[in-house]
């Protein structure tokens, strides 16, 4: 939810998953998990991943979701997802603003607030001083988006059902933050979820605290611009995997160098510039409007990013990876400049450069691992 773009209607779907690598016992349920998460069972397989199944798309939807179990007994809700925040919060069955869904689709506090003396309540707060009236009063929240929407509530803890890929099922209780006044900026509508799944690296995120549990374990340095795997000289990129951006967000210098080469690189086909397509910055049309992606990629070359410290290791962008077909079926260029809208120089690699590759954090080595895939055939898993 850093930097979004929502659509009308959605098109199509497509499913990708995210998978969190875990060290833990065979099976586990809400009544037979250990006192001790943190020991590990000694016939326990050596690792596994938890896999939650994602819907959306880049364009027109803008944005992607996934459903979690929460409570016991478990109930469904659905979120937002955001790499780039750590908050994880649903909307709270309470008086409040900007709540979009029903009464009986909201999560409802059973005497389970996270008090304002825990260590935990620290950690969402930018002041380190925590402003406790009494230790045992509620530890209250707000968190602020890059794209000025905000929500503000109180922390709570509860039961989350993790599934995993070798049929173990966990409900460990992780903290979130029950929502009663959310706000939504520009002249776009709240989102249709009940809340956001904060996946940052911070101690109150969704992936923290399953690692202070013990229930996973911790899965990128500087980077330069490749096109069509040659130099562009733009280097000492500093990125963040952002899946609550729609879209990917390079600083100027890198932006221009990637457009000035698909320009120069299209000037022997038979595109030109659609400068009537409202739906992006950049846009080309062909001789007949474009049905899908595979009418177009072939004229256009593969973007990378080479990592300077890691040997071999790039991130390879397809044109499908930066491309999108708009509804007046004109190709559109998915990079956009992030100093322009007040990005300064992040570089942020959005949802759109993300599709089709499976996502691995390590948070112990503090770096995260990608493959290419074809997600539509994962949901039989």
């Amino acid at each position: 939810m850093s930097v979004k773009s929502w659509g009308e209607v959605a098109l199509h779907t497509l499913l990708i998953f995210l998978l969190f690598s875990a060290i833990f016992p065979l099976t586990f349920s809400a009544a037979n998990q250990p006192r001790n998460p943190k020991k590990r069972n000694p016939q326990a397989s050596d690792s596994s991943s938890a896999i939650f199944q994602v819907e959306g798309n880049v364009y027109p939807l803008g944005h992607y979701t996934v459903s979690l179990n929460i409570g016991y007994p478990p109930k469904l809700y659905d979120f937002d997802i955001d790499s780039g925040s750590d908050l994880t919060w649903v909307q709270c069955d309470a008086p409040c603003k900007g709540c979009t869904k029903p009464r009986d689709q909201l999560y409802k506090p059973n005497n389970n607030l996270v008090q304002c003396d825990e260590e935990l309540c620290a950690g969402i707060h930018v002041s380190k001083e925590r402003q406790c009236a009494a230790p045992s009063d509620q530890c209250d929240y707000e968190v602020e988006y890059a794209d000025q929407g905000s929500s503000l509530g109180v922390l709570v803890r509860d039961h989350i059902t993790l599934r995993y890929t070798n049929g173990s099922v966990l409900r460990p209780r992780i903290a979130f933050g029950c929502g009663y006044d959310q706000k939504y900026s520009g002249p776009n509508s709240a989102p249709s979820t009940t809340g956001v799944l904060g996946l940052g690296r911070g101690s109150a995120s969704f992936l923290s605290q399953l690692h202070a549990l013990g229930l996973i374990r911790n899965v990128v340095g500087p980077a330069k611009l490749l096109f069509d795997g040659k130099d562009t000289s733009v280097k000492d990129l500093e990125l963040i995997f952002d899946s609550g951006s729609s879209y990917t967000y390079l600083n100027s210098k890198a932006y221009q160098a990637v457009v000035d080469r698909v320009i120069n690189d299209l000037k022997r086909q038979r595109l030109e510039r659609a400068t009537d397509d409202p739906s992006l910055p950049i846009c080309w049309k062909g001789t007949k409007p474009f049905k899908s992606l595979s009418d177009v990629k072939s004229y256009f070359k593969p973007l990378a990013f080479s990592f300077q410290k890691v040997k071999n290791s790039q991130l390879q962008l397809p044109p499908e990876s930066y491309l999108i077909v708009t509804k007046h079926g004109n190709a559109c260029l998915g990079i956009l400049d992030g100093t322009e809208v007040g990005l300064e120089n992040l570089n942020i690699i959005g949802d759109i450069s993300l599709q089709d590759k499976i996502v691995i954090y390590d948070n112990e080595k503090e770096k995260i691992g990608w493959v290419s895939a074809n997600c539509d055939r994962l949901n039989e898993l």
